[in-house]
């Protein structure tokens, strides 16, 4: 290092020695520290712009982004599979032009709608054992914006023209169900079963049962009952078949009869008589008791 030196003059007084030099400047074991360390520096600033330089041939930074990270005029443009560890916060999520966008998750994928105060407003979870939605009301559209479902806590609509039922089982209702037609398929069969209580159907204007193309069957344990409070029950049709009415044992002529009347019993009871020159009914009342 330079070195510098100056002579000082004292005043001249009487035994004084000659002019005396002083050195400034950093001698021996601190001036081999300077060095040192400056050569330390040196070293640590050259490491430092090689690792930088690496880092960032490695992500691939560039003037447009980060490796799959690229930016855009409209955002932020991310390519290829992409893992997030914490939470993101984004105005809209868009997959590339004609590609599909997926969710993966080694749990559960919770997608959450907050107000100003960060309250939860709806919530949807989608778990390993089932999808669970929270909110105020759910509902599905047609991309026309028809509704074909709609739930809430005072109704479940239902907006298509046909509801399918597809389980072997059937549905069951815990309660009363209100609908203006009930039908099965083509070629299937239509079954209303209530196994432990009654089945009631009530219209106010009527309730219509038709088997257009096959028979239509009616079975009970105990007793089936048709009853009209102010009309009439009718039964049209070309052949009507009692098979199992009881027989009355009236048999004047002591042959096998194949002609019967049918009679009718005070408490409504039908049965057979065996037919005569005249009415057999009364002779065989017994049937009636």
């Amino acid at each position: 290092m330079p070195q510098e030196q100056y002579t000082h003059h004292r005043s001249t007084m009487p035994g004084s020695e000659g002019p005396q030099v002083y050195k400034v400047g950093i001698y021996g074991w601190r001036k081999r520290c300077l060095y040192f360390f400056v050569l330390l520096l040196m070293i640590l600033i050259l490491v430092n712009l090689a690792m930088t330089i690496w880092i960032l041939k490695v992500m691939n930074f560039t003037i447009d982004g980060m490796g799959n990270l690229r930016i855009t005029e409209k955002g932020l443009k991310l390519e290829g599979d992409s893992e997030f560890l914490q939470p993101l916060y984004a105005k809209e999520i868009q997959s590339r032009p004609g590609n599909a966008l997926y969710f993966k998750s080694a749990r559960n994928v919770t997608v959450n709608i907050l107000n100003d105060q960060t309250k939860v407003l709806t919530q949807l979870i989608t778990g390993p054992k089932a999808v669970e939605a929270y909110g105020k009301k759910f509902e599905v559209k047609t991309v026309s914006g028809k509704l074909l479902f709609s739930a809430d806590d005072n109704e479940v609509v239902v907006g298509a023209e046909r509801l399918r039922v597809l389980g072997a089982e059937g549905t069951v209702f815990p309660k009363s169900i209100e609908t203006p037609n009930v039908r099965a398929d083509p070629f299937k069969e239509l079954r209303l079963e209530s196994p432990t209580r009654s089945l009631v159907m009530e219209a106010p204007k009527g309730v219509e049962i038709n088997a257009e193309a096959g028979n239509m069957e009616a079975t009970c344990r105990t007793e089936l009952r048709l009853e009209s409070k102010d009309g009439e029950i009718k039964l049209d049709a070309a052949k009507i078949k009692l098979p199992r009415l009881p027989h009355g044992s009236y048999t004047p002529t002591g042959t096998r009869q194949k002609v019967f009347e049918i009679c009718v019993c005070a408490n409504g009871r039908l049965f057979l008589s065996q037919a005569g020159a005249g009415s057999t009914c009364q002779i065989n009342t017994s049937v009636c008791l």
